[in-house]
């Protein structure tokens, strides 16, 4: 299918493009479907992103935008309305332009991962999980393993005031669960999430002492550039099970879909015509 006057577009903002996915996973179930969309990738530095997100919602044939790192915190500020899980994780990584031209916004992030482990046999209520990395998608993974019935989470970022604020949200809205911060020591936890950037580039750390895992922890990563990153690469071989970033994308897509008022595809759907190894 060829992009045309009619052709409704979907903005994927981030930087940098380099490592996107999501036009590979997208665009060959719209061409399957005969839907005239389109994901196009549109890098945007922090410095420009205020400024460039009202522009782009001129545009007539815009559909709505994906929001990947570093932009779903800033998003926030941009949006007329949030989500509740938008609210909560203090991130988006969608928004949508209403009939009367305002801005909505919403986060999938954390649903789709926590839907990617627990299909894979994980049992997140009652169980303790690390996430490394308060940002934005730290922030909506932590949301919701704590609306998904973890008994405890322990948060680490680099930046403490991060991580701090992330527990001040989670523990307005859930008073009971048990909270320890700046701490990335996996020991005692059956769930460990990188949610961080860490693992794109081939010289960066390790996000956590891998060193320190153990067979019966669950591992899972959000970094998409390569399927196994080195945290994967060293979880795998210490016996752990493990989940993905691009798992957690192909998880998250159908709510996406929904979310634009697009044909809805399952997961398994959209991994049989996805273009990318998976």
């Amino acid at each position: 299918m060829q992009i045309s006057g009619h052709t409704r577009l979907i903005a994927h903002l981030g930087y940098p493009t380099e490592g996107f996915k999501a036009p590979m996973i997208y665009n060959p179930w719209f061409a399957d479907q005969q839907v005239d969309a389109r994901v196009v990738p549109v890098g945007v530095t922090p410095e420009d992103y205020a400024a460039f997100v009202p522009t782009l919602f001129k545009m007539t044939n815009i559909a709505g935008a994906l929001v990947t790192m570093p932009h779903k915190v800033a998003t926030c500020a941009l949006m007329a309305r949030l989500s509740p899980t938008a609210a909560i994780a203090g991130a988006c990584n969608a928004i949508r332009r209403e009939a009367d031209g305002s801005l909505t916004g919403e986060m999938f992030d954390g649903d789709g991962f926590v839907r990617g482990i627990q299909g894979k046999g994980f049992q997140t209520r009652g169980a303790r999980a690390l996430v490394v990395g308060s940002g934005g998608v730290g922030s909506a993974i932590a949301a919701s393993l704590a609306a998904a019935g973890v008994a405890a989470l322990t948060l680490y970022d680099n930046r403490p005031e991060m991580a701090a604020a992330l527990a001040t949200r989670l523990q307005a809205h859930y008073p009971r669960l048990k909270i320890t911060l700046m701490a990335n020591d996996p020991s005692g936890h059956q769930l460990v999430v990188n949610a961080t950037p860490l693992g794109m580039s081939p010289d960066d750390p390790l996000p956590l002492p891998a060193e320190l895992l153990t067979p019966e922890m669950f591992v899972g990563e959000v970094v998409m550039k390569q399927a196994v990153t080195p945290l994967l690469a060293m979880a795998k071989a210490r016996g752990c099970a493990t989940q993905q970033g691009t798992d957690m994308l192909f998880e998250m897509i159908p709510a996406y879909l929904d979310f634009f008022h697009l044909p809805v595809a399952t997961p398994e759907q959209l991994r049989a015509l996805a273009q990318i190894e998976s």
